[in-house]
């Protein structure tokens, strides 16, 4: 797999490096949440040369090839497979409670993107698989199979916010009487055939949403998020920096919420002074969610929909 980087863009990396490296300036460690091919964590690395780094990722062949990367680094890097949520066991495994700075990049890696076989891609005719960890827990086409239609309507609904969630749902279920379905082809000209035509001329491709769908719900994208936040927001210590890379509005209003409720003090209104104990313990380094640049964008069409949010814990009042 050693060529599996090479087309690899990692998105907004000079603005990441910049968030980070401050945290990062005196060494300690980062941890790069979802690691995928180790754009950003070689970054990190390359800009902070006192720093280690922590790479989780619950894909053993994107850990392969950032271990290949990341070899020249030598003893300032330790690869572990697991979700991002489980981030409290590994650091403790590690005996690390407290670190300088975190990464998750939620957006798939060029790996699972460029691999046909691994289903994500509806460009592409390829098995119904989608897990970010091979071979574990249900596959996509285990879920379109299996799912009645009511359970389909509602993740093509809340995970893809397919507005002909239900049209959607009805056809797979009538389709996979006849054949269930194994590849991503069939299912993605049942999809065409069940959304109207002028919405597919308007509404992009008309795969798009209903895989989003079934990714976020084969690999529980959104639970491991809203696990994570609180517990990145816990493990960084005084000075420490999280940024968060979202590619669609269900993953960014899950950080925006959580980064709000860190930043924000929580004494009652109209109190002249807040106590220390009810004062925020983060600042947000970013105004709003930063979007990369049109010429980004132009070179590396992956990174349009990405939303950066970063937050710092002040030195002043952490425990």
């Amino acid at each position: 797999m050693q060529a599996a980087h090479q087309g690899h863009v990692p998105v907004m990396l000079d603005r990441i490096v910049a968030l980070l490296a401050p945290a990062l300036a005196s060494g300690g460690i980062y941890v790069d949440g979802t690691l995928g091919l180790a754009g950003h964590a070689v970054a990190v690395l390359d800009a902070c040369p006192q720093a280690r780094l922590v790479g989780i990722d619950r894909d053993p062949d994107a850990l392969e090839v950032a271990g290949e990367r990341l070899a020249r680094f030598g003893d300032r890097v330790t690869l572990v497979r697991a979700v991002y949520d489980e981030l409290p066991d590994v650091l403790d495994d590690l005996g690390t409670p407290r670190v300088e700075a975190i990464l998750a990049d939620l957006g798939l890696s060029s790996l699972q993107i460029d691999r046909a076989d691994r289903g994500f891609a509806y460009a592409v005719d390829a098995p119904l698989d989608m897990r970010m960890g091979q071979g574990e827990g249900l596959s996509a086409a285990d879920v379109v199979n299996t799912y009645d239609a009511a359970a389909l309507t509602r993740i093509l609904r809340t995970y893809g916010e397919e507005r002909f969630a239900d049209r959607i749902a009805r056809r797979i279920v009538t389709a996979r009487a006849e054949e269930p379905f194994t590849t991503s082809a069939r299912l993605v000209q049942v999809l065409s055939d069940a959304i109207p035509a002028a919405a597919r001329a308007s509404g992009g491709h008309p795969a798009k949403r209903t895989f989003q769908a079934l990714r976020i719900e084969v690999n529980g994208e959104l639970d491991a998020l809203a696990g994570l936040l609180p517990a990145a927001l816990a493990a960084l210590a005084p000075g420490g920096r999280l940024a968060a890379l979202a590619y669609h509005s269900l993953e960014d209003r899950l950080v925006k919420q959580s980064f709000a409720h860190a930043t924000t003090d929580t004494a009652p209104r109209g109190l002249p002074v807040v106590p220390p104990e009810h004062r925020a313990k983060f600042r947000q380094l970013t105004r709003g969610a930063e979007r990369p640049d049109a010429a980004e964008c132009a070179t590396n069409p992956r990174a349009a929909s990405a939303r950066l949010r970063a937050t710092e814990r002040l030195k002043e009042v952490a425990a």
